[in-house]
């Protein structure tokens, strides 16, 4: 009989499968692929995935280990999910392995049983009594016995001190067979009643219009781009097709940008659902994540909502994925599987074959163009709901104009006006601290960070300089490190400046900062936000976190201190991320009754941008920068691949890059992959950050199956190159971020 070849991938940056013999006693009918397995690896054991099952393997025999232990009675991945990992794992060119480490929850890669938590129970046994003659010496056994036995069905174990119950006590009366510990599965709760437990609210002809179009494809494959203005009520349309898909007996998967917005719109959809939902992210215990992961992939939750690694949970009865705010950055995964999770759902919805919506006020260039050519429906939201009117946009020159810690007197006039109204104001800064530098005034002496390519930021209230790319931090000087003097003096304004300018010019209102330093704290945003859904007159000042998808019905003002940064980035997608940015803070404002303003200070008021975005709308935009995109040859009519490298010493990651790009040429030659460009290697934009120097090599295809004909073999190529472990490099494929 020939002997039983397992493959498995295995938690490590190899792009390969490992072979082990099966463990002692187990046939072909007890393995199928998704089950895990423990094995040997090196001087470790660790947690694998079994792919398939051979009777042979190109590993001599006295070299092939055995596998230690099956970990699963049946598997714990549904097929989708392995189709959809194997699938990520493949075009992102990244190990097999490593990408279950993504999809799957840590206790599961860790070992833990594919089953529910677990509590332990502490009861009497039948028949015993406090006055039993074993405990006349023992006063506190017998008042735990006696408190045991007025619970029947038996205490938890966690509620034990609230019972005043000792663990010592009840473990010598367990030694007595006195008491018994049971282990109980945590049964989830059942589905009662119908799905609304709050009323719908009505809907508006482009609303309807919307949600007609997306309920006659509910049943298959189609993709749908909302394109709504801010306000416009795409929410309101989720959740009715949600409602729709619950009534047909399938879950919904919801996924957001950022794990601040997971609070409200848990409370949106608690408030709106009799349904049992789910919340991912990466704030929750890994139980409570395993719980949610496997309430989801049993049927037992109907709505799971989750940032981006939430795509991977496995649904029993899926109908619907939704990606809110479909064109932010955020979806992309920047380390380890660079994957795209709004592509990668796409995948996924074509492979279970159910409807997908992306929804955004600005969306992608890349959806954009999709709409267009006809690969997805676009469905338009042009007017807010419930009557509300979309702000007007104003550009304020503030060429010569005196700033005060970045806000100009006109703008100060417009926030004491709409104070003194009874209104809040949000202040919009993208740039955390109390200012970008340090800068010594006798010298000339900037604070730079130690370890990267970048000025250190300063941070006034814990008086430290902080590095906003690497993370170093060091005490604010004095005095000058170069010459000693102590005029040091902070130059622009960041948010923690702009607090506390607006604390001294309005005492009388409360000034609120969240950003990512101020909400770092559990529970800090939640504070936050109740205290803005007041509604008193109060002033936010804030970062892009301000920017998405946040309801401050009583906000008419939003100010925008500085719109110049993106506005010559060297990066190709700047524009398209500063036109998102500027019209989704510009949302916040005016969303109930009172209309809204949004004033954009710029020292370049007629930048074609500004004027184009405020006078003609993001579709304006949209469509010049496609057509400019186009005639550059640039993504969404190209496709990229982008191999970093990093170094120790300056010169290694591009030699490491010269010697891939030979590669790739070479084998440009033989396979025929017409329309592949090499563009470099180079230095990174920032040369060196944490101490490490950086190189790059871009990949640009006219045709994206040439470019990926190409990087299988060329990665495989790679691996073997000498200088491959004396660096550290990874590929991006299709890459949202040159830097």
């Amino acid at each position: 009989m020939p002997e039983l070849i397992l493959r498995l991938a295995l938690p490590s940056p190899l792009r390969r499968l490992f072979d082990y013999r099966a463990p002692p006693g187990l046939t072909r009918q007890d393995l199928q692929p998704g089950m895990r397995l423990k094995v040997p690896f090196g001087r470790r054991e660790i947690v694998g995935v079994l792919i398939e099952l051979r009777n042979h393997s190109e590993v001599p025999p006295e070299k092939l280990k055995a596998a230690l232990q099956l970990l699963d009675p049946h598997t714990p991945l549904p097929a989708a999910l392995l189709k959809l990992c194997l699938w990520a794992a493949q075009y992102y060119q990244h190990s097999l392995g490593d990408t279950f480490s993504w999809a799957l929850p840590a206790l599961l890669r860790q070992g833990e049983p594919a089953q529910l938590r677990q509590e332990r129970y502490w009861k009497a046994v039948t028949g015993a009594n406090p006055d039993d003659p074993r405990l006349q010496r023992a006063p506190r056994q017998r008042e735990a016995l006696a408190t045991l036995a007025q619970h029947p069905h038996g205490v938890a174990q966690q509620l034990l001190s609230q019972l005043q119950l000792s663990r010592d006590s009840l473990e010598l009366l367990q030694a007595k067979g006195l008491v018994e510990l049971e282990v109980r599965s945590s049964t989830p709760q059942r589905h009662h009643g119908g799905w609304l437990a709050q009323a719908e609210l009505p809907l508006n002809a482009e609303q309807s219009s919307a949600c007609n179009a997306i309920h006659s494809g509910l049943d298959s494959f189609n993709a749908y781009l909302l394109a709504g203005i801010t306000g416009s009520g795409k929410t309101e349309v989720y959740l009715q097709l949600i409602r729709q898909t619950l009534e047909a007996g399938k879950q919904a998967l919801v996924l957001i940008p950022e794990i601040n917005l997971g609070p409200q719109t848990l409370q949106r959809f608690t408030r709106r659902f009799n349904a049992r939902i789910v919340l991912l992210h990466s704030a929750i215990s890994d139980r409570e994540r395993l719980d949610a992961w496997l309430a989801a992939r049993d049927g037992e939750a109907d709505i799971i909502i989750g940032t981006r690694s939430a795509l991977f949970t496995p649904m029993k009865n899926p109908g619907l994925i939704i990606i809110d705010e479909e064109h932010d950055a955020s979806y992309k995964q920047q380390e380890g599987l660079r994957y795209h999770a709004r592509d990668l759902a796409l995948v996924r919805a074509q492979q279970e074959d159910i409807p997908i919506i992306l929804g955004s006020a600005t969306p992608s260039l890349e959806s954009l163009q999709n709409a267009y050519n006809g690969r997805y429906a676009l469905l338009r939201l042009t007017r807010r709901a419930g009557g509300a009117q979309p702000p007007r946009l104003l550009r304020l020159d503030i060429k010569s104009r005196p700033l005060d810690a970045g806000i100009s007197g006109p703008m100060q006039q417009a926030i004491e006006q709409t104070l003194q109204a009874g209104q809040q104001v949000l202040v919009f800064l993208n740039r955390r601290g109390f200012a970008p530098t340090l800068l010594c005034h006798d010298c000339g002496w900037i604070s730079q960070c130690p370890h990267c390519d970048a000025r250190m930021t300063l941070h006034q209230r814990s008086a430290e300089l902080r590095c906003h790319h690497c993370g170093h931090s060091q005490k604010q000087p004095k005095a000058c490190p170069d010459c000693s003097r102590v005029d040091l003096r902070p130059v622009g304004a960041g948010t923690e400046r702009a607090e506390e300018r607006l604390n001294t010019l309005f005492p009388q209102f409360p000034v609120l900062r969240v950003d990512r330093d101020s909400t770092s704290r559990k529970g800090a945003m939640d504070k936050l936000f109740q205290s803005i859904q007041r509604g008193k007159p109060c002033i936010l000042v804030g970062t892009q976190m301000l920017a998405k998808g946040h309801h401050f019905p009583r906000v008419t003002l939003v100010a925008i201190l500085d719109a110049d940064g993106g506005l010559f980035s060297a990066d190709f997608r700047g524009s398209e991320h500063t036109a998102q940015l500027i019209l989704q803070v510009a949302g916040r404002a005016g969303r109930a009754d009172e209309p809204g303003r949004v004033i954009i200070q710029s020292h370049l008021a007629d930048h074609p941008l500004l004027v184009q975005l405020t006078e003609q709308g993001y579709f304006a935009f949209a469509e010049q920068a496609l057509s400019e995109r186009r005639s550059a040859g640039l993504p969404p009519f190209s496709h990229l691949a982008l191999l970093r490298a990093d170094s120790l010493k300056p010169a290694q990651a591009e030699e490491f890059l010269d010697a891939a790009c030979a590669l790739a040429e070479q084998l440009l030659g033989t396979l025929n992959c017409s329309g592949v460009e090499l563009l470099g290697p180079v230095p990174a934009p920032m040369e060196r950050r944490a101490g490490r120097y950086r190189a790059q090599l871009l990949l640009q295809a006219s045709n994206r199956a040439s470019l990926h004909r190409l990087l299988t073999p060329w990665i495989q190529q790679l691996e073997q190159l000498p200088g491959s472990r004396s660096v550290r490099w990874t590929l991006d494929i299709d890459p949202t971020d040159l830097f």
